[in-house]
């Protein structure tokens, strides 16, 4: 089947800094995939332990035509890992072998990864170029895409980090075809996301090709994650820095940190915590009037149907209030959401606490 599917080329449009993601099946192994780099002696694959018994040496035999040494970083696998000590490892090889500012890094992972290498090449001599190699259907459909890097925090999710864009993205669904399938499941949570807050049909087509997802068919996957860029690509493309629109991406994402952090990180998956954290702003839009009582159980059956979690952790709700009131997208200290009004329509909206208080009794575990 990977033969037959074509290349897509979803392009992120950002002046200067715009970029292609490539999508298909055999991209790690195509000399195409490689050409075009920035040109430098030498460049940094950063990947887990998880990641690089598959596919490192793969990237590495691909680069050794392109550059005159090729370095590696093998971090420990795991969101609880995103953090100072990651990022430091990485700097440290970068620093220990005389990499210069030319030196181009390879994010070879899921999210973590990309999020860690990103953040490392943007601050190593005020920034050096990057190429994201996503293998994860999470990080394929939403963290490789539009330049956001980070790392954890103790007290917040991504609270340090940088708007910094990659070179070029490339989405291998072959990759996908050793992932666990709780992490299939994790990143149908940002597919799933899309329809909601920019796309009616999209969600409609969700519904209608989930087995075939969940059964990782490459034509399904290939249709996802392109549908998924596109929607990412366009939102990017006019707010870049998420002053505005971009932040109905995060759709979920508020509760869904909360379980994260409150958890401690790596306890739930990100897609777990933002499938739930979905069901939780759907419940929310419904109990604010915005929609229809059917589009919060639509979303839960959707979710469920996913291999998702709609049933938060009891953290208490007093908890919960305090980590989104450190989440990014607070004001003031007033909590802020990504609401639907409209299927395909996203808006960002306070919402009385008491509310908020209800929803969470209702959606977490007795």
């Amino acid at each position: 089947m990977s033969s037959q599917l074509s290349l897509i080329t979803v392009p992120i449009a950002l002046a200067e800094r715009s970029y292609d993601i490539l999508i298909a099946p055999g991209l790690l192994d195509q000399a195409a995939s490689w050409q075009g780099l920035p040109k430098a002696a030498a460049a940094l694959i950063v990947s887990n332990e998880t990641v690089a018994p598959l596919y490192l040496e793969r990237v590495r035999a691909q680069l050794a035509s392109h550059f005159q040494r090729i370095e590696t970083v093998v971090l420990p696998d795991g969101e609880e890992h995103k953090d100072w000590t990651s990022l430091n490892a990485i700097i440290d090889q970068l620093l220990a072998t005389a990499c210069d500012r030319k030196t181009v890094l390879v994010a070879l992972g899921g999210g973590v990864i990309g999020d860690m290498t990103g953040f490392a090449a943007a601050v190593y001599m005020r920034g050096v170029p990057f190429v994201q190699v996503p293998t994860t259907l999470l990080s394929q459909v939403d963290s490789s895409v539009g330049g956001k890097t980070a790392i954890n925090h103790p007290l917040g999710k991504n609270m340090v980090g940088a708007f910094y864009q990659p070179v070029r993205v490339l989405a291998d669904l072959d990759t996908l075809d050793t992932l666990p399938q709780r992490e299939l499941s994790a990143g149908l949570a940002e597919v799933i996301k899309y329809g909601p807050i920019a796309d009616a049909a999209f969600l409609d087509w969700i519904e209608a090709n989930l087995d075939a997802l969940m059964a990782r068919d490459k034509t399904a996957l290939a249709h996802a994650v392109k549908r998924s860029c596109e929607i990412k690509a366009w939102v990017v493309g006019q707010d870049e820095r998420e002053s505005g629109l971009r932040a109905i991406l995060n759709f979920g994402h508020t509760f869904g940190h909360a379980i994260e952090t409150g958890l401690g990180y790596g306890e739930w998956l990100h897609g777990e915590g933002v499938g739930c954290g979905m069901v939780m702003a759907s419940e929310l839009s419904v109990r604010l009037g915005l929609m229809p009582a059917e589009f919060a159980s639509r979303m839960r059956r959707v979710i469920q149907r996913a291999g998702l979690p709609t049933i938060g952790p009891r953290l208490g709700t007093e908890r919960y209030l305090e980590l989104m009131r450190v989440d990014k997208k607070a004001e003031g200290g007033e909590i802020r959401f990504v609401l639907i009004e409209a299927l395909g329509k996203a808006v960002m909206r306070s919402a009385p606490e008491a509310l908020v208080a209800e929803v969470l009794e209702h959606c977490t575990a007795a």
